[in-house]
């Protein structure tokens, strides 16, 4: 299991590193339909596909209609420079999915996630570190990034990581080709959300 959330930190770096990159050429109400709508689609081709899983003929017609809901939301926004990093961004969620779905079955969903919330939390301040070391930050660009409170800051990771171990203990129960689309269920919300601020 360990291995398997080592492969998933190293996809999930790869996703956050896409995804800023993403929103630096677009706008959230286009950047997250398509990379929250790709997503979906790759991991139930990947869940059916590559781990074998079976699905009723029920699930797959609320699976088939959910990607269809997702992706008539999605499909209008692929334009612009942003649509590449965001398909990819999408590509690198369906991979780190498919691989926990792997891996919390070989342990439990919160010791599974407590380790990966470790590994993150000192792969991605080395990432940047190496980042900022290798390019040339524009100083303006540099000087005019808001900054976080503390608080705030916190209240984000507590939802974002609260909302993964969730999605880690539904991968311990269900398919990844029905997690993986229900999770996505809030592209149509970000998306009005997006346009409306």
């Amino acid at each position: 299991a360990a291995g398997w959330c080592l492969l998933s930190a190293t996809l999930e770096l790869t996703y956050l590193w896409l995804l800023s990159t993403a929103y630096r050429r677009g706008e959230l109400s286009v950047v997250y339909p398509i990379a929250r709508g790709s997503a979906p689609l790759l991991a139930v081709l990947v869940g059916l596909g590559l781990l074998h899983e079976s699905l009723t003929r029920v699930q797959l017609a609320g699976v088939g209609i959910l990607l269809l809901g997702i992706l008539a939301v999605a499909l209008p926004q692929t334009s612009g420079k942003a649509t590449l990093p965001a398909v990819l961004t999408g590509v690198a969620i369906a991979s780190y999915t498919a691989v926990d779905r792997v891996g919390v079955r070989l342990s439990t969903p919160w010791l599974y996630g407590w380790f990966l919330v470790i590994v993150l939390a000192v792969a991605i301040p080395v990432s940047m570190w190496v980042v900022a070391h290798l390019t040339t930050l524009d100083r303006d660009e540099a000087d005019t990034t808001p900054q976080l409170s503390r608080s705030r800051a916190t209240l984000i990771g507590i939802f974002l990581w609260g909302g993964y171990l969730l999605v880690l203990w539904a991968l311990s129960l269900a398919p990844l080709s029905v997690v993986a689309p229900v999770r996505e269920t809030a592209v149509v919300g970000v998306a009005v959300w997006g346009v409306w601020r």
